[in-house]
């Protein structure tokens, strides 16, 4: 194969924003596999907002005009795997968008139907465009089946039948995705409220989903360093080799332990990039999961509140009532910074949400999305009372108390029992901490 366009190497980052330009584009000889003539296969490196970076490529043959486009994930595997279990209720639920990863495997209980990871290319369709794509799948070879084996292309055909019918929603049914990698994704409509149809779970993967996705881990943990305790960390920032998550141009991160008052140790990750300029911070626990979760509710008042310290862990769930706003668990993940900063970004992360924006975005939820920003600039500006409620089962969030040592008036601190389920995504229920031999 020899490249025969644009696309020449220069600086700048690798994984630039989709737009309509072809400066970018790599354009490639290659075999047709239908009539094995010279086609062309055309490659677009890029970085969609909220979905990070992808490469697309789409292959044409001028002989037999057969086409094919595929879509594959350039970005880094996600620090847990994730499910989406979405109930089909109308027409209107066919046309979500969705992000199939090549890992995620493709699920319909209703029918004991699976499309195995790994199986199909990773694709950005509707939910009728996978079925479309499963139907096409299954009636590739139903003309030879015919012919050696007709009860089996029976069978088939019946199947098919029952696929195609799936688009009409005539009784509802349940479609799951689960990707270990964290990659895949599906539309929520409702956005910036939940949606009371769709299901979303982040998970710790499996030792054999960690060798499937390539992922090594080691096995043994490397010996204590003389002069590397805890008590010389406080006091140094270490520093080393990673890759940019806007450009992935090497770069260099920053981490540090830092205590924060009266509440516990956190360390603080920093990413400067000199490629691209982007700066990205993240926030770990530097102790352990506590043993009752935290619920910590905010009175937004006026904007002073805006200015407070707030740790948010990337096991914390936000919950904002007057506006019917919640993100889950890992949306943002981890993050220091100010009840005004957090705001922002839950802004930024609803405004651009790439499905729902743009030119394809109905006036319906547009309106929606316009609203809720405005309410969100007016929260900040101290014009609308609110609700900030940090969900941690974890307990490794805070917010500062400007009153401590004294009780704060406007916020309420609450402990709670975890129940099987968080435990369950916090990993707590396979974790044997007592009858180990010293």
């Amino acid at each position: 194969m020899s490249v025969i366009g644009e696309g020449e190497a220069r600086g700048g980052p690798v994984f630039k924003d989709i737009s309509a330009e072809e400066d970018d584009m790599h354009i490639i000889e290659s075999l047709c596999m239908n009539c094995h003539e010279d086609g062309s296969t055309r490659l677009l490196l890029t970085r969609i907002p909220f979905f990070k970076e992808v490469i697309i490529s789409s292959f044409t043959c001028p002989h037999c005009n057969w086409s094919n486009t595929e879509i594959q994930s350039a970005g880094r595997i996600q620090e847990q795997g994730i499910q989406y279990t979405l109930k089909m209720k109308s027409k209107m639920d066919i046309n979500r968008e969705v992000v199939r990863a090549e890992s995620a495997t493709t699920r319909i209980p209703e029918l004991d139907f699976e499309i195995p990871a790994f199986t199909q290319k990773g694709s950005l369709s509707t939910i009728e465009g996978l079925i479309d794509r499963a139907v096409t799948g299954l009636e590739q070879d139903q003309a030879a089946r015919r012919v050696t084996d007709q009860d089996v292309a029976a069978k088939i055909d019946e199947f098919i039948a029952k696929l195609k019918k799936l688009k009409d929603v005539e009784s509802e049914f349940t479609l799951v995705i689960d990707d270990p990698s964290g990659n895949s994704f599906v539309e929520n409509p409702c956005a910036p409220q939940k949606d009371p149809d769709l299901t979303v779970t982040h998970y710790k993967r499996t030792e054999q989903q960690n060798a499937v996705l390539g992922i090594q881990e080691s096995d043994t943990l490397e010996q204590e360093k003389p002069g590397n305790d805890l008590e010389s960390l406080r006091n140094e920032v270490l520093i080393f080799n990673t890759n940019c998550p806007e450009c992935n141009a090497p770069a260099n991160t920053n981490m540090k332990l830092v205590q924060i008052p009266h509440f516990k140790e956190v360390v603080i990750m920093a990413t400067n990039c000199e490629s691209c300029g982007n700066r990205t911070n993240e926030v770990k626990s530097g102790g352990a999961t506590e043993e009752q979760g935290t619920r910590i509710t905010l009175h937004l008042t006026n904007a002073t509140d805006m200015t407070r310290d707030l740790l948010k862990s990337e096991t914390c769930s936000i919950l904002v009532p007057e506006v019917d706003f919640e993100l889950g668990m890992g949306a943002l993940a981890g993050k220091f910074t100010t009840v005004e900063g957090l705001l922002t970004d839950i802004k930024d992360l609803v405004l651009k949400n790439p499905f729902t924006c743009g030119d394809s975005t109905v006036s319906d939820r547009s309106e929606k999305i316009t609203s809720f920003a405005d309410k969100i600039d007016q929260i900040m500006a101290g014009e609308l009372s609110a609700h900030l409620v940090l969900d941690d089962p974890a307990g490794n969030s805070y917010i500062q108390n400007v009153f401590a040592p004294d009780a704060d008036p406007e916020m309420k601190t609450d402990k709670y029992t975890r129940s099987f389920e968080q435990n369950e995504d916090l990993g707590l229920n396979d974790m044997k901490t007592e009858g180990y031999e010293a």
